[in-house]
């Protein structure tokens, strides 16, 4: 079970080094959520960013949500830039699979998006290219929102569907993860877990971090 650090809730003046706090505090991944101004309403970080944080020697795998009106405009870029994962919203693209097939042309994993209010709906071409599935928990486009219970049934749903695909992507969940409901989420199904507000607004990472691991355990 991986928790990514979402940097949409670190401090951005100090960001190199709130990065690396939380990842030497134990959090496996670093989480970017790629805001256009189109597809939500807000803007955030680019290739630029992720491109700085290996340059600062940040080494740990990144993965980037695009939640944006024309993902396949930043896949490139992206992967210049360092990162690992890309996941997208499906409706974003006049072809998924295509969409799919670049990022792991570039070398790098790839994965889907499903909004709360938007069925997870995968064509059988599809299954086989994910390496992550992700359900987002909260209403896109702004940090700090509360947890959506109603997902939790969801993610039990989504991950019978994987079973059923023999797919072995990760299922990810995004929005309003803390220590008070990630046992909940991982005994739903999902073994991926980004986390925001909930990690970087501890006064000490590796105490949050520790939490988180000892709520996974049970």
């Amino acid at each position: 079970m991986q928790i990514s650090a979402s940097i949409l809730a670190a401090d951005f003046a100090n960001l190199a080094a709130d990065v690396k706090a939380v990842l030497a505090a134990g959090a496996d991944t670093v989480h970017f959520d790629v805001m256009d101004g189109h597809y939500v309403p807000d803007l955030t970080v680019g290739p630029l960013v992720c491109k700085a944080l290996r340059r600062s020697g940040v080494t740990a795998p990144i993965d980037v949500h695009l939640m944006v009106a024309h993902p396949e405009d930043f896949i490139e870029p992206f992967a210049a830039a360092g990162a690992d994962i890309i996941t997208f919203h499906p409706e974003t693209v006049s072809d998924v699979e295509a969409t799919l097939q670049q990022i792991k042309g570039r070398d790098m994993q790839a994965g889907l998006v499903f909004n709360p209010d938007r069925d997870v709906q995968v064509d059988p071409a599809c299954w086989p290219l994910l390496d992550i599935l992700m359900l987002m928990s909260v209403v896109p486009g702004k940090g700090g929102q509360s947890f959506i219970t109603a997902t939790l049934d969801k993610i039990a749903t989504t991950r019978s569907m994987l079973l059923q695909h023999s797919s072995t992507a990760c299922l990810a969940v995004d929005g309003g993860v803390k220590v008070g409901n990630i046992q909940q989420i991982a005994s739903a199904g999902a073994d991926y877990f980004v986390v925001g507000s909930g990690l970087f607004a501890a006064d000490d990472y590796v105490q949050r971090v520790q939490e988180l691991r000892q709520c996974l355990l049970g």
